[in-house]
């Protein structure tokens, strides 16, 4: 049995008509993945092998751009390893768009640094913490991993965070990391080491402009925390 492709649909239901007609946005996850796979499976359409992709990782196509080229092709026996690569080359072109974009703009609201870092950081099992770099208008100088983790905290000297913004000459900058347990409420770690990066900052008369917690998508709130929003800056 010849597995099914996305040609076997009827007119209506193939998601490459859907794209044409009503643009990307008008199709599900599921059906964006169809059209890259193409074909199904023995006994599986193609978009019931992209929805089960999709259920593998929780549902969550971020998690799905975090896994490597072998960790992909697990995912379905549809997979192989031409697929997975051209998967894994989509995804990083995704990551570096969602960069390229931050340039020229301004990142001066939480929500710009969590449509920038977030990408990157919200499916890492482990905590990573990041310095963004800005210029007097705000806007991207780099950013620098200067402190990887233990799945519950992140450990860095004051010295070591602030040493890259001192390097690059930066205006002010953003400390950002992430929560693998998906939850951004910050930890009482996590408050300490900002009231002891906002005190060094002071010092050294840079200006720290917010300090943003990457958790995952819930219902009914952001997927990040912002000291500043919260008045703890």
């Amino acid at each position: 049995m010849e597995a099914p492709s996305i040609k076997d649909l009827p007119a209506e239901e193939r998601p490459r008509e859907k794209l044409m007609h009503r643009g990307p946005d008008s199709l599900s996850d599921a059906e964006l993945l169809a059209i890259f796979l193409r074909t199904g499976i023995r006994g599986r359409g193609v978009v019931d092998v992209g929805a089960d992709m999709l259920r593998a990782c929780g549902g969550s196509l971020a998690r799905m751009a975090a896994l490597n080229v072998v960790e992909l092709r697990k995912l379905s026996k549809g997979i192989g390893l031409a697929k997975a690569c051209e998967l894994a080359a989509a995804f990083e072109m995704g990551k570096r768009l969602a960069r390229q974009k931050a340039l020229g703009e301004t990142l001066d609201t939480p929500a710009k640094i969590h449509e920038f870092m977030g990408p990157q950081l919200q499916t890492l099992p482990r905590e990573s913490l990041r310095i963004v770099l800005l210029d007097t208008r705000h806007r991207l100088i780099r950013e620098e991993e200067v402190s990887l983790g233990t799945l519950n905290e992140s450990l860095a000297h004051p010295r070591e965070i602030l040493r890259p913004a001192l390097s690059h000459g930066a205006y002010a900058f953003v400390l950002v990391h992430n929560h693998p347990s998906g939850d951004p409420a910050p930890s009482e770690a996590d408050r300490a080491l900002t009231r002891r990066i906002r005190e060094a900052a002071e010092l050294m008369q840079i200006h720290l402009l917010d300090h943003v917690i990457i958790g995952r998508e819930r219902p009914g709130a952001p997927p990040y925390f912002s000291f500043k929003e919260h008045g703890l800056l």
